[in-house]
């Protein structure tokens, strides 16, 4: 499990998930967005293509990263989900609540 991050040239910044999406991921994941990298982009992607599942507390942690990233207005979107994520997303509404591709 891992958390992997870049930076663009136009100012994209890209979360990556591989493997489970849970609860062991709270801090890299948390440390990821509160960067000052993070912090200086006005569009974030969370990359799920290398994910295999997600949990209840993966759901936490996108709606703190949303509240956090609230303050500079920045569009958040999630790509790449396979079906079994893509159904969590579903039953939860998170599609109400963030871009899902």
């Amino acid at each position: 499990m891992s958390v992997e991050t870049r930076l663009s040239n136009d100012g994209v910044y890209t979360i990556s998930i591989k493997g489970d999406f849970n609860f062991l991921l709270l801090n890299e994941f948390r440390d990821a967005y509160s960067s000052k990298e993070s912090l200086s982009a006005k569009k974030h992607i969370v990359d799920l293509a290398k994910t295999e599942t997600i949990d209840s507390s993966a759901l936490g942690m996108l709606l703190n990263m949303q509240r956090h990233l609230e303050k500079g207005d920045c569009e958040i979107n999630i790509i790449n989900c396979n079906a079994v994520v893509q159904k969590i997303f579903n039953i939860t509404h998170f599609g109400k609540k963030f871009n899902i591709e």
